[in-house]
């Protein structure tokens, strides 16, 4: 089976070695993707940290049958597979075969606030504290946004994914998903100022 390409270019392929290195540097922001994107329905049921781990498991899975021309095009990948696993999900939860009664707690958003932890470091309590109510403030606002505005604007702005891979994604054109971004920004702020 011929290997499927992402992003080709004339720059050479990733070295295999690499892989590691891509996936401990972008770990954090692919949490923080994934806990923007997962909606309280799916978070009742699985966690920001299952679901991360799971979307890594897979690509790792296919390796030997992926290349990529740059760390972006790996990051790219990346996210729009967490995209695909967070639909996937909520697809499956939503289906009606589970039996809600063996279903087991999952642990709150607020309880996953891992990622966050990362990103602040060796920070002062009182910058930690000031951090995560910035990000929960931030994250409240996101989830107000219409769905295809939501996911258009963290797969943009947060997983740096291309309006071009956005569009194929949500079958859109490229004018649509930056039409959609523009919008979804603008409510964002809009959003935060009022709060």
């Amino acid at each position: 089976m011929a290997a499927r390409e992402h992003d080709v270019t004339d720059t050479p392929q990733l070295d295999p070695g690499r892989y590691d290195d891509l996936f401990a540097r972008n770990l954090p922001a692919l949490a923080a993707y994934v806990q923007a994107r997962i909606g309280a329905a799916l978070a009742a049921r699985e966690s920001v940290s299952d679901l991360t781990q799971s979307v890594c498991r897979e690509v790792l899975s296919d390796l030997d049958e992926l290349s990529f021309a740059s760390d972006e095009a790996f990051r790219s990948f990346l996210f729009l597979q967490a995209s695909r696993k967070i639909v996937d999900r909520s697809r499956f939860h939503r289906m009606g075969k589970r039996d809600q009664a063996r279903e087991l707690r999952m642990p709150t958003v607020a309880e996953c606030r891992e990622p966050l932890r990362e990103l602040v470091g060796g920070a002062t309590p009182s910058r930690v504290v000031e951090a995560r109510e910035e990000f929960e403030r931030i994250e409240r606002a996101i989830t107000e946004l219409p769905d295809a505005q939501r996911e258009a604007v963290l797969l943009h702005r947060l997983a740096n994914v291309s309006y071009v891979q956005i569009a194929e994604r949500m079958g859109l054109t490229e004018a649509a998903v930056r039409g959609l971004v523009a919008r979804g920004l603008a409510r964002l702020a809009g959003l935060l100022r009022l709060r």
